[in-house]
């Protein structure tokens, strides 16, 4: 069963990896890099301040930084110790039939830290804002869902890989989102 998946896996990897092509390539590199979403952040950063106040925002801020912190060390836990899964740019067998467009291909893949990541700040940040500005957690879904495509776009990660990172990063977001709350009602109110 478990093989029947990985090759399910395979197969929708090479499908979606193939749908690319040149002229798409500069977009999803710059969709990858973590860099390219500093203009959101900074954004969403005057959003919070607006909304909750200097201390709030400093709070909001150390929990993001926990939770961003917890997301890619589970991410790394997952790939390095439980299970090593090699990314398809590591598998011999699938270079001829796919495309790699990023400039490097780390080790194993197995879940994306890119997808764990965004999910969780795109949920954390649209349960925070939510009351505020309705189309602000979709809007942040959809960021989190490009993120997390452009991994496989580039030939670094399989759809499973994808859908894994993305179901804990909700996971974290929510449950970060729950201690911020916790939190500020203890300490700031």
């Amino acid at each position: 069963m478990i093989e029947d998946l990985l090759h399910y896996d395979t197969q929708l990897f090479l499908y979606l990896n193939n749908l690319g092509n040149e002229g798409w390539d500069g977009f999803w590199q710059f969709v990858t890099e973590k860099w390219s979403s500093i203009p959101l952040y900074a954004l969403l950063l005057f959003l919070i301040y607006r909304e909750f106040g200097a201390k709030t925002t400093g709070l909001i801020l150390l929990t993001v930084t926990l939770m961003v912190t917890a997301t890619d060390q589970l991410a790394n836990l997952f790939k390095y110790v439980l299970f090593q899964r090699p990314r398809p740019c590591r598998v011999e067998t699938l270079k001829p039939l796919m495309r790699f467009v990023a400039d490097g291909c780390g080790r194993y893949g197995y879940f994306s830290a890119h997808a764990a990541s965004s999910m969780a700040v795109a949920v954390f940040i649209g349960l925070l804002l939510r009351h505020r500005y309705y189309y602000l957690p979709f809007i942040m879904l959809l960021w989190a869902v490009a993120t997390a495509y452009s991994r496989i776009y580039l030939g670094v990660h399989y759809p499973l890989d994808i859908v894994t990172g993305m179901f804990f990063g909700g996971l974290l977001g929510w449950g970060f989102y729950l201690l911020q709350k916790w939190l500020k009602n203890r300490y700031l109110t």
